[in-house]
């Protein structure tokens, strides 16, 4: 009886499975998004946690980016740092600011 050893591989392989590699790379695009990700941090994971290269990454990024451009903008918007109201708030206290100095 002979038992045979396969090389498995848990990602398709670039070269062997184009189409395949790029929807696995979308699908982990999509996972970093549901985290709530930014272009780079998800750039980073995706080379550290399943060795994607970034120029890979970035290319599939930007092709989503194009074909999905309004929900990238609500993305954006909502992962910002600032919210709408944190910039209302701190423009009236630059508003106020200036009041003293007169």
């Amino acid at each position: 009886m002979f038992h045979t050893i396969h090389n498995y591989h848990p990602f398709p392989c670039l070269h062997c499975h184009p189409h395949s590699y790029i929807r696995m790379v979308q699908h982990l695009i999509e996972r970093c998004l549901l985290l709530h990700m930014n272009r780079d941090q998800c750039i980073r994971a995706l080379a550290e946690h399943a060795s994607v290269q970034p120029l890979v990454t970035l290319t599939v990024w930007r092709e989503l980016l194009k074909e999905n451009r309004d929900f990238f903008q609500a993305y954006f918007h909502g992962i910002s740092p600032r919210p709408f109201m944190s910039r209302q708030i701190q423009k009236k206290e630059r508003f106020a600011r200036r009041k003293l100095w007169r």
